[in-house]
């Protein structure tokens, strides 16, 4: 979604919260303004630069929250899991095998992912 600017306009002031997992530096402003007034913005992806500084004229007025948090206990993973669960949240990924790691690692490199990957460990002989 955040690389489409149709789609980002389309959601302007529509969420209460966005989790972003992004490790890596971007414009804070999209999301911000994606957010509903009291949104949150949580930041799980640590970044190896820092990101650019949001503009804090919508964080005021429309009093949103930027926030960060690393990964959470198996009680909390658990929870999250269910909440999902019962509201059908999805996350689009993409499986591959333990033979696939290492080319998936090289996709990494190259930025040619677009979703996350996911180890089928029944597939997998290690």
């Amino acid at each position: 979604m955040s690389r489409d600017a149709a789609q980002m306009a389309a959601c302007q002031t529509s969420l209460d919260l966005i989790i972003d997992c992004v490790a890596a530096p971007h414009d804070l402003d999209p999301y911000l303004a994606a957010l509903k007034t009291n949104g949150r913005l949580v930041l799980v992806g640590i970044p190896d630069q820092p990101h650019l500084s949001p503009n804090i004229t919508p964080m005021v007025f429309r009093r949103l929250s930027i926030s960060g948090s690393s990964i959470g206990s198996m009680r909390e993973t658990q929870e999250m899991l269910n909440f999902c669960g019962e509201h059908n949240i999805t996350a689009d990924i993409e499986i591959i095998g333990g033979e696939g790691i290492e080319a998936a690692f090289a996709r990494i490199l190259k930025g040619d992912v677009k979703y996350r990957f996911v180890i089928d460990m029944q597939t997998t002989r290690w």
